[in-house]
């Protein structure tokens, strides 16, 4: 982890009056913040949201606990701009938008990890900070924003390669249904799945994109088990929608999910514990997507000139068995 970093904030960054609502995209969402009573926003701490967008139900309640979080009774005024179909072009579009508005802060969910270098350039040049959540950039010069705030990919994933490896001792072939290329967080799963692997004695039949869908994951896994004329024992699925959609390949395959083959997610929403409660997965690894909270708090220590760290991990939980899922299942929040 990098060493502790001071941001300065230059005092009267914004002038009373000199926002506009800007953006189509922003305005659109449930959540915008629109000023009260007089109409003015001069009270209220302006945060621009570069998101993502509809991408699973990760996504969904990551995007949905920051809305909660900053809100007007917070004193935030929060101007949310999903990505469009997940184009990284909307992003940078709307990043450019939210510094030229002058906003207070960025926060960043980047769909893809690098070609940020002159957005984040742009807007510390405006001393506007950024924050990334849940993804990194690629070259990583966290010189350009504050902090990145996240679970820890590349821990999440060796510690599902450390009970892939525990679990088959005698070896077994194994395939990989990873999220789109060109995203970070495909780069640092397998990286941590492959490191937690070690010398095991599993062997690697194949890797393919199913983009974060469980169509896609039900389709690719049906062609691999083609190929494989079903030998392959163990499926690890860089998120849950993937597995779920390959368990449901494995089943119309004949095959039985916990005993022919196991499938190790990541993520942790709560169609996938109760599919593990119901053992149709095998293993799940929470990727936490609850950090508003320390979002929030991290965006008024930057504002304050405080010391922030340049990565602040999210803990996040492991759950290998249907007693494990079913005893967090009536509490689970997404």
């Amino acid at each position: 982890m990098s060493a502790k970093k001071r941001i300065r904030i230059a005092l009267g960054l914004v002038a009373a009056g000199a926002l506009t609502i800007g953006l189509a995209a922003c305005s659109s969402g449930g959540t915008d913040g629109e000023a009260g009573g007089d109409g003015g926003s001069d009270e209220l701490t302006t945060v621009g949201f570069v998101a993502v967008g509809p991408e699973g139900a990760w996504r969904e309640a990551n995007e949905q606990n920051i809305q909660d979080t900053f809100t007007e009774d917070a004193g935030y005024e929060l101007k949310y701009a999903p990505a469009t179909n997940l184009d990284q072009k909307s992003q940078i579009d709307a990043f450019t938008s939210f510094v030229d508005e002058g906003v207070d802060v960025i926060l960043l969910s980047a769909t893809e990890a690098s070609g940020w270098e002159d957005s984040l350039k742009r807007a510390q040049e405006a001393e506007i900070p950024v924050i990334l959540l849940d993804r990194g950039i690629e070259p990583d010069d966290d010189s350009l924003y504050v902090t990145r705030i996240a679970p820890d990919n590349v821990e999440v994933a060796k510690e599902v390669g450390t009970w892939a490896a525990a679990t088959f001792p005698d070896g077994g072939n194994y395939v990989v249904l990873e999220g789109p290329a060109g995203v970070g967080v495909v780069n640092e799963r397998n990286e941590g799945f492959d490191e937690g692997l070690g010398d095991a004695a599993l062997t690697k039949l194949d890797a393919q994109t199913a983009n974060w869908s469980a169509e896609e994951g039900k389709s690719v896994f049906e062609t691999m088990l083609k190929s494989a004329n079903n030998d392959i024992q163990l499926v690890f699925a860089q998120n849950d929608e993937m597995g779920l959609g390959a368990a449901q390949a494995a089943e119309e395959a004949g095959l039985v999910v916990g005993e022919d083959v196991k499938i190790a997610t990541i993520d942790g929403t709560k169609n996938a514990m109760q599919a593990l409660a119901d053992g149709q997965l095998s293993y799940v690894h929470e990727y936490n997507p609850l950090f508003g909270e320390t979002a929030m708090e991290v965006v008024e220590k930057a504002l304050a000139g405080d010391e922030v760290e340049s990565y602040i991990v999210v803990p996040s939980e492991a759950f290998d068995s249907a007693e494990a899922a079913q005893a967090v299942l009536a509490d689970r929040k997404y």
